[in-house]
C-alpha cells in the first residue's frame, strides 16, 4: 500500500530581521534573532520574519506560525500558509513576515511552528530591556596638560 500522506518534519526554524530571495531561488537570511535587546518599552520591531524549512513529508498541508507573548496566551502575530510536498524527498521553505511587532514588557516571546495544528517547534526569544549606558564624563585635565 502506498502512502498518501506524511505529515512533514521541519528541518529548521529561525526568527531573522530579514529575508531575501534571490533568482537562483537561495535564501539569503539577515540578522537571525536569539534575543531582542530593546532601550525602552514599548518598542515596536518594524519587520520580524520566520524561515521554516520542511521535509521528509507528502500531501498538502497548513503552516501556521504564532508570536507569543510572555504570558503564554496572548497571540501577538499569527500567519498561515498552505504547501504542499509531492515527495518525501523534495522540502518546502516558507517565510513568515510580522510587520509592526509590538513589545509592551520584557519577558521571554515564544515562536511556535505547527503544520494542520500539530506543534513541531516552540522556541523562546527573550526580550531584553537593557538602556542605553550612561556616557562617562570627561575627566578633569591634569595642572598643565590640554583637556581630553
Amino acid at each position: 500500500m502506498q502512502a498518501t500522506r506524511i505529515l512533514p518534519d521541519l528541518q529548521c526554524s529561525l526568527l531573522c530581521e530579514e529575508i531575501r530571495q534571490e533568482v537562483t531561488g537561495s535564501f539569503f537570511l539577515i540578522g537571525v534573532i536569539n534575543l531582542i535587546r530593546v532601550p525602552q518599552l514599548p518598542v515596536v520591531a518594524f519587520r520580524l520574519s520566520v524561515f521554516n524549512r520542511w521535509t521528509a513529508g507528502l500531501g498538502q498541508f497548513t503552516e501556521s506560525v504564532r508570536f507569543i507573548a510572555p504570558d503564554q496566551t496572548t497571540v501577538l502575530r499569527k500567519g498561515e500558509v498552505k504547501f504542499s510536498l509531492q515527495d518525501p524527498n523534495l522540502q518546502a521553505t516558507n517565510v513568515t513576515v510580522f510587520g509592526q511587532v509590538e513589545f509592551k514588557t520584557a519577558g521571554t516571546h515564544f515562536v511556535e511552528v505547527l503544520v494542520d495544528d500539530v506543534m513541531k517547534l516552540r522556541y523562546p526569544i527573550p526580550v531584553l530591556l537593557a538602556p542605553p549606558q550612561a556616557q562617562n564624563p570627561p575627566r578633569p585635565a591634569a595642572e598643565g596638560q590640554p583637556p581630553s
